[in-house]
């Protein structure tokens, strides 16, 4: 990573802990990481490592018992609690791995959505653009009960890139898919930064996942124990069992 990028998310020196006295557990260690826009990050670690806790702090869903984060400009730390769900709406996609759709809206409606819940204006030639680039064009009418896990997936990840954010965070994002699935998913999600100029973080556990990555990151015991290029499978899987 080039250090005069600039960053459109940083974190510096960022603690979290959960419990108190002897019970208490450090999820997070003094975590500084910088993420420059228009790049793909993979974040990996076992479990408990503390890399969803990092994702969530990141994406202002969580705050940190100590430390800096900074998201487009703005310090997260000083943001109340609408202030903050503002800033989500407004700045941040999310992708999960249970998809979460509503299944009383078609695939349209899912998409927008965000953009309804905020009062924007949906622009309906971007939109086009998605629906065409995640073939949707024929699924639009459907309800998700009437989707296959890959379609509800990438009706998910439209739905994250509808409002153009600022980031995209997504966690586990092909937790629930097929082999073929996640590899149309991922490579949507490699387009998303490579044709639409996003940023994406993405939390996974799995090695061909973070290979569609342009850097990796590695947490254990919430610290970050390497950063660097995300390479093919079979080095990411290397690289975790050299670290775990």
């Amino acid at each position: 990573m080039n250090v005069s990028e600039p960053l459109l998310v940083s974190a510096v020196d960022v603690v979290r802990v959960f419990g108190e006295g002897e019970a208490a557990v450090r999820a997070l260690d003094g975590v500084t990481v910088g993420f420059p826009e228009r790049r793909f990050t993979a974040i990996m670690g076992a479990s408990g490592s503390g890399k969803s806790t990092l994702m969530h702090i990141l994406a202002g869903l969580d705050r940190p018992t100590s430390g800096s984060v900074v998201l487009d400009g703005i310090e997260l730390a000083g943001l109340d609690d609408k202030r903050l769900t503002a800033l989500r709406r407004d700045k941040v996609g999310f992708v999960f791995q249970s998809f979460n759709l509503l299944p009383v809206l078609n695939a349209r409606e899912n998409i927008v959505l965000p953009l309804s819940i905020a009062g924007r204006k949906v622009d309906e030639d971007w939109l086009a653009r998605l629906i065409d680039t995640f073939r949707l064009g024929d699924r639009l009418d459907h309800r998700p009960s009437e989707l296959s896990g890959g379609q509800q997936q990438r009706v998910a990840v439209a739905r994250a890139l509808a409002s153009r954010p600022s980031v995209v965070f997504a966690d586990e994002p092909t937790g629930n898919l097929d082999s073929k699935s996640s590899g149309e998913l991922l490579t949507l999600l490699r387009r998303s930064v490579d044709d639409f100029g996003q940023t994406v973080i993405m939390v996974t556990h799995d090695a061909v996942a973070a290979s569609y990555a342009d850097r990796l990151l590695v947490l254990a015991d919430g610290r970050i124990v390497h950063d660097g290029e995300a390479n093919s499978a079979d080095d990411v899987l290397d690289l975790m069992k050299a670290v775990g």
